[in-house]
């Protein structure tokens, strides 16, 4: 790190898929930015594959880099930058002979600037397509480095990671036969949003917090994800998927890992994971009647949406968790997420045992990004009627705020320069299944109940304690 901006190694962006929703609404847009406030090294190439004849001006032309910018507005400069390190390469994705062009592509790309290049092939394609191209990939020669073997070759891959603990296992097993565990970056862009990424440290340097942070003190834990939108003619990838696969197996119980984890002796990535995956296999499903304690719902549009008069995905799920360990033994845990709801919010909510009304701490990921805590003190006067009192830390507010980077930002760099902290390992990935296992199978099973229907805008869907006991109920 040099005045706070990591150190790269020249790299080339792989984009698979480059003329999809996430290389236009997310990837180049990030891109762009990183070039233009120099986080990436000089020398850094980006190849857009896809099966399309087009240029990188024509591409440019229909993608709004500049979305990340507070005015919206591209710098010439930057914009002149990007579009003289994107290259586009045309291939049929599904042809092995395909990829020895490609190779031979990105050999004369490392000639051309006289220097071996890691070589990070970002896989934004649909996830039935992943393994193929991961197998095509391995035998084309591509897991290895550029010819010299100076530099190395990584897969960025987007969730979700199989279907299921099954298919999760086949995809990981396969993986291996062509790419070390080291190669590969399993992306979750909720874990590196600022506030998840401070998480670990506000835990560690606040030992106030540490002496407090078990069941004697916290009665629940909360973890929420609401959108406003639908499915957003997503319907190809949701109807098969759901909001279990889609938010909880992935994104939910990444950030429960993390807020309920034992603190590692370093930051290191490796430490950090090694307490994750020990936290991640003492998780459960609270289990009532012989039946998961896990809700589902669907929003009144969807059936119409997705074509399916029949279907029963989940657009919201609500879970009961358990941890069994000491420090967690008797704290009720919730995760909840739903599209079409009433507003776009993100948070972990901390609700404390005592007092007449008990404080609670927030990690809020969206909107606002930053945490709270909520004290009761005495309001002034001559009775003891008491006040929340509400301490706050805003990003928006912080004097580094302009160097916030996105999510995916920080993704991409982390890649570049080799850092696995913000990426799950594969034992983390068939650790989540399991845990979510059990919800599907009852959800397959003959005698479940249809999802409830919610109106598109609201703000809940469940009433906690008249349905699900306990172990929903948050204040």
């Amino acid at each position: 790190m040099i005045d706070g901006k990591p150190q790269l190694e020249p790299a080339i962006f792989v984009v698979f898929g480059i003329t999809g929703d996430l290389a236009a609404k997310k990837l180049l847009p990030s891109l762009y930015h990183l070039m233009k406030d120099n986080l990436v090294h000089e020398q850094t190439m980006i190849m857009g594959v896809t099966r399309q004849q087009l240029t990188a001006e024509s591409l440019l032309e229909h993608v709004e880099v500049c979305v990340n910018e507070a005015d919206k507005i591209c710098d010439p400069v930057a914009l002149a930058k990007l579009q003289q390190k994107l290259v586009v390469h045309t291939m049929d994705p599904e042809s092995p002979e395909a990829y020895a062009n490609l190779k031979e592509h990105l050999q004369h790309i490392e000639d051309a600037n006289g220097v071996c290049m890691n070589r990070l092939f970002y896989l934004a394609v649909p996830p039935q397509t992943v393994g193929p191209v991961v197998e095509l990939l391995g035998k084309g020669g591509l897991s290895e480095g550029c010819k010299h073997g100076q530099a190395d070759s990584r897969l960025l891959i987007e969730k979700p990671f199989g279907w299921d603990t099954a298919s999760a296992q086949t995809l990981v097993d396969n993986m291996s036969t062509h790419f070390s565990e080291e190669q590969i970056y399993r992306i979750d862009h909720y874990v590196a949003r600022e506030t998840v990424q401070n998480i670990l440290t506000f835990r560690r340097e606040n030992p106030l917090f540490g002496a407090v942070w078990d069941s004697e003190h916290i009665e629940a834990i909360h973890i929420i994800a609401k959108e406003k939108i639908g499915i957003e003619g997503r319907a190809a990838f949701y109807e098969p998927t759901g909001a279990l696969r889609d938010f909880v197996q992935s994104h939910l119980l990444q950030l429960l890992a993390l807020v309920t984890m034992e603190l590692p002796g370093s930051m290191a990535s490796g430490d950090i994971h090694d307490k994750k995956l020990a936290l991640l296999a003492q998780v459960s499903v609270v289990q009532k009647g012989g039946k998961p304690v896990a809700q589902r719902a669907q929003y009144d549009t969807y059936k119409q949406e997705v074509g399916n008069a029949q279907s029963t995905t989940e657009t919201y799920v609500k879970l009961g968790l358990a941890i069994a360990n000491d420090r967690w033994h008797d704290t009720a845990i919730t995760l909840e997420t739903g599209k079409a709801m009433d507003e776009k919010l993100t948070e972990i909510t901390m609700l404390f045992r005592y007092g007449k009304q008990p404080g609670k701490l927030v990690f809020r990921l969206y909107p606002l990004e930053g945490i709270e805590l909520d004290l009761m003190v005495k309001k002034p006067g001559f009775d003891d009627k008491l006040q929340t009192a509400q301490m706050s830390y805003k990003y928006r507010d912080a004097g580094s705020a302009p160097e916030h980077p996105d999510a995916y930002e920080r993704v991409l760099v982390d890649a570049a320069r080799g850092d696995h902290t913000l990426f799950t390992t594969s034992d983390e990935t068939l650790a989540c299944w399991q845990i979510v296992q059990p919800v599907l199978d009852y959800w397959q099973s003959a005698d479940v109940e249809a999802p409830l229907v919610y109106p598109s805008g609201s703000g809940q869907v469940l009433d906690d304690r008249a349905m699900l006991g306990r172990h929903f109920v948050l204040q």
